[in-house]
């Protein structure tokens, strides 16, 4: 159940960045893929960032405002949303517990990068356990 459910959502966040006025086409730089693909592939927890990264590309969220839009544990989004900031991939305003996440200009830039992270958890998701 849980498969299928991602599956279709990786489906649905592909449809989005295809749809998303965020940024132009542009050639991305070797390094901002490796970065993405690492990071969103490559590692546990890679498509529970993708998720945040979905959600705050909708809006500014806070930390305890993802784990409930999400479902999951507040320490888990703090954990996720540190590794996201350290990679330049989402800037906070504010500090402490009402601390807002945004996605970083860096992000934005390269949004269509993500793409190719998608069509690569998707295809590990069809044959080998992600850890979500």
């Amino acid at each position: 159940m849980i498969e299928s459910m991602s599956i279709s959502q990786l489906m649905e966040f592909r449809q989005v960045l295809r749809s998303s006025e965020l940024s132009p086409e542009r050639k991305i730089d070797r390094q901002t893929k490796k970065l993405l693909m690492y990071l969103f592939t490559s590692t546990r927890g890679g498509f529970t960032r993708l998720r945040i990264v979905m959600m705050l590309l909708k809006q500014p969220l806070n930390t305890h405002q993802l784990s409930q839009e999400l479902d999951l544990d507040y320490k888990a989004v703090q954990h996720h949303m540190r590794v996201l900031e350290k990679n330049n991939l989402v800037s906070k305003i504010g500090e402490k517990y009402g601390a807002m996440y945004h996605l970083s200009n860096f992000l934005e830039i390269n949004i269509r990068a993500l793409d190719d992270a998608i069509e690569k958890l998707e295809r590990q998701m069809t044959f080998k356990k992600v850890y979500i």
